[in-house]
């Protein structure tokens, strides 16, 4: 059976552009389309959709407010296209904060330099959110509620996207190798993954959240995530205090233009701080730092602590920044004290640095299938048998809490 999509834009172009690129797709077709928001919500109760795409600034009712009534009424996998502005990060943060899975740039070059590619993409991000239809919940995240109950996904997401076109033997071990050769920090100990040595496990299964601590201590959080992780870090971050032991280093799939409104949207939230990484931020407990889009992100040691490296990612690396060089640079400084957890998330970015982080004897988690919005990140954790506990997203903090002893 095919994927129905309706199509919601006021520009007539667009919605001609888009209808075009999904009826290409023998998996899909577009059973309508809708040129506000006041007509997206009229469609999506008498069609029931599969998966609706969603313009931003609209006439007669824009996409945010045809968001909030579609997930009230209708609860749909909803796809914004966003424009790459300080302005459309906001909106689109906010429709993400709404009920929306995702999110992509309304400019398809933005999405890829190569237009057959950036095709690809968007099916396939269609193809992931549909997936959770049956099983949606709608999100409601405030500091009043956090930490509120998130939308529910497939529990069978695949690895496809961006990892195509990469080899599938320790391919960030050749990432880690390209930004040590453009960098100062010495990352190449840490390049060569022992595949052997951490794939040989047998990956965990979900469980209720465990009431104790595994007795570790930790130095350092990392947390990773792409498709569905804005939301679902404000999960995690929001009950945290703002005496939480450890520096946070998040690392979100994001635009450049985004990461600095997420950043102040997050601190806003948050009893912790939260601000967008800088070069040469000195890591400090209770402070997070969120990874700039477009760069990428290490850690170095200067006069007994730790700072941040903000470089520009070398060329080749499909993620800016990417989870697998920051969990990789983290191993390096902080060996085995690290507490990293792979959010929900397509593709698989994220392996190859929690395995050198696993050698060193850090712990890792990973979000459990029904939590995510896409379980491929965390599941490529969890295949890999790295994977010290699955974590549903509603217990995470509270996990985090009791493993780092901060009640």
């Amino acid at each position: 059976m095919k994927i129905k999509v309706l199509v919601v834009d006021d520009s007539s172009f667009f919605r001609r552009r888009v209808s075009e690129i999904i009826n290409a797709d023998p998996e899909m077709e577009v059973i309508d389309t809708a040129k506000n928001g006041e007509e997206a919500i009229t469609k999506a109760k008498s069609l029931r959709p599969d998966v609706i795409t969603m313009d931003i600034e609209m006439p007669v009712l824009d996409g945010i407010s045809a968001v909030k009534a579609i997930m009230k009424d209708t609860p749909t996998p909803i796809l914004m296209f966003s424009s790459l502005t300080h302005q459309g990060a906001k909106s689109t943060i906010a429709a993400l904060e709404a009920g929306a899975a995702n999110f992509l740039p309304k400019k398809f070059e933005d999405i890829a330099k190569d237009k057959a590619e950036a095709v690809r993409l968007l099916q396939q991000n269609i193809k992931e959110i549909s997936k959770r239809r049956s099983l949606l919940r709608t999100p409601r995240i405030s500091p009043a509620t956090a930490p509120a109950a998130v939308r529910s996904a497939t529990v069978a997401a695949d690895n496809r996207i961006n990892t195509a076109t990469l080899p599938r033997k320790s391919a960030d071990a050749s990432r880690l190798h390209s930004v040590n050769s453009v960098n100062s920090v010495n990352v190449r100990h840490v390049a060569h993954v022992d595949n052997a040595a951490v794939e040989a496990r047998t990956p965990v299964t979900a469980s209720r959240v465990k009431k104790r601590a595994s007795g570790k201590k930790y130095s350092l959080m990392a947390i990773g995530a792409s498709t569905g992780g804005p939301v679902a870090l404000q999960n995690v971050l929001t009950p945290l205090r703002s005496d939480f032991p450890l520096p946070i280093l998040l690392i979100q799939h994001m635009p450049a233009t985004f990461t600095a409104a997420f950043a102040a949207r997050l601190n806003t939230l948050c009893q912790i701080k939260v601000k967008e990484a800088e070069h040469g931020d000195r890591l400090q407990p209770g402070v997070a730092y969120l990874a700039p889009g477009g760069k990428q992100v290490l850690i170095e040691s200067k006069a007994g602590g730790f700072t941040l490296k903000v470089m520009e990612s070398p060329a080749g690396i499909n993620y800016k920044p990417s989870v697998d060089i920051s969990f990789g640079s983290a191993a390096q400084s902080y060996h085995d004290k690290v507490l990293a957890i792979v959010l929900t998330g397509m593709g698989a970015d994220g392996r190859d640095g929690a395995k050198l982080l696993k050698q060193k004897g850090s712990t890792i988690w990973a979000q459990d299938a029904q939590s995510c919005v896409v379980y491929g990140m965390p599941q490529a954790i969890v295949n890999a048998g790295l994977a010290d506990e699955q974590v549903n997203l509603q217990q995470i903090a509270e996990r985090i809490n009791i493993e780092v002893g901060c009640r």
